[in-house]
């Protein structure tokens, strides 16, 4: 025992434990606590100003009867399968464009990808003045008098575009990242073989980027699932609930209404979605990823 006491604490070892225990705290203070803290007042009532009082399960038994909170998840699901589709159906063939050595592909490496680095502040203004139905360029270009945002039938869509909008050139540069290492030997090949640009992209371009692809759709969907920042700059949740989420909820219910117990029982709600999506997710892969093996 003394000897495994003193092999750790040696003096590698010990400059190892030092640069590595700021993010360990940091970890075990700034999520594992809250993380375990959460979970406990899922099962409780508490508005910030009064003592906690234990709930059992009255917390989610409100939140399942609650019809607006029904609304709320569909948002959610119809928001994060819209960008997961969109947001890497669109970046895949924008990639593969690309990487053919189209005139200026470093130019549109950089106009897609800029949106991405764009702070959200900046972005939320901007697409808010777009969407404007007075003075909001799209309604001036497509000649109509939409309201983008104060709509139930259009707010929805138009956060939607705006996600994807940001989401193109992230996904976009990890597609060209693993396109760079298919050899073109395997496209040149194809084309003397009389396969048009179609049969490419579907026999060839697609199965070798499956795994890209499969990774893409999972941090594409548990993000959606975690959208929180465009709905606070853009609608606030409106009109009438329609671009209201499950994370949106989750602040409303925590620092608007107050109600931490209801806030948290939703974030493990959401946690469970997410979770469930993944696993299901993985549990596919090998019927959805080329040469895929355990």
């Amino acid at each position: 025992m003394k000897k495994i006491f003193n092999n750790l604490f040696d003096n590698t070892n010990i400059t190892a434990i030092t640069f590595i225990l700021p993010a360990v705290l940091g970890t075990f203070i700034f999520i594992i606590i809250p993380v375990i803290c959460s979970f406990g007042l899922s099962f409780a009532k508490w508005d910030l100003l009064h003592p906690i009082t234990f709930a059992g399960l009255d917390n989610y038994k409100q939140i399942i009867n609650d019809a607006v909170f029904w609304q709320i998840l569909l948002n959610t699901i119809v928001f994060a399968l819209s960008t997961s589709f969109f947001g890497v159906i669109i970046p895949l063939i924008l990639a593969s464009i690309i990487n053919t050595g189209i005139r200026g592909s470093e130019f549109f490496k950089t106009a897609y990808f800029l949106p991405f680095i764009t702070p959200m502040i900046v972005f939320g203004i901007v697409w808010s003045w777009i969407f404007d139905p007075n003075i909001g360029l799209l309604n001036k270009i497509i000649q109509l008098n939409i309201n983008w945002l104060y709509d139930t039938k259009f707010a929805m869509p138009a956060i939607i575009i705006v996600s994807v909008w940001k989401l193109i050139g992230y996904n976009m540069i990890i597609f060209l990242s693993t396109l760079s290492t298919i050899s073109n030997n395997l496209f040149e090949a194809a084309k003397i073989d009389g396969a048009n640009s179609f049969q490419i992209f579907k026999n060839i371009t697609v199965p070798l980027l499956s795994p890209t692809i499969f990774f893409v759709v999972i941090i594409t969907a548990i993000s959606s699932f975690q959208v929180f920042d465009l709905i606070y700059l853009m609608t606030q949740g409106g009109p009438f609930n329609s671009t209201n989420v499950l994370v949106y909820s989750i602040y409303q219910n925590a620092f608007e209404y107050f109600n931490v117990g209801k806030a948290s029982a939703l974030a493990y709600i959401l946690f469970a979605i997410i979770l469930v999506l993944t696993l299901f997710q993985w549990k596919i892969r090998k019927k959805v990823v080329y040469n895929e093996i355990d």
